[in-house]
């Protein structure tokens, strides 16, 4: 299983991606140009995102909590 570190740079590349799809998506629609498939592979990558999401909230919960400092110095 993945690190959290790794699913949170991998969950960061998607959500890029998937921005410059919907981009795409725009400029196609604007064009008049059918774009169903495009809304398909999108809903999938969305369920992929939604997928290492829930990895990470799974590891996340799974990591002791970190007691330390705050900016300034101040003890929580």
């Amino acid at each position: 299983m993945p690190d959290l570190n790794q699913l949170r740079r991998e969950i960061e590349t998607m959500r890029g991606q998937l921005g410059r799809q919907r981009k795409d998506i725009l400029t196609l629609q604007r064009a008049g140009i059918g774009t169903a498939s495009a809304e398909a592979l999108l809903s999938r990558m969305h369920a992929g995102i939604e997928t290492l999401c829930a990895q990470r909230d799974a590891l996340n919960g799974a990591e002791p909590p970190r007691k330390g400092r705050v900016f300034g110095g101040r003890n929580r």
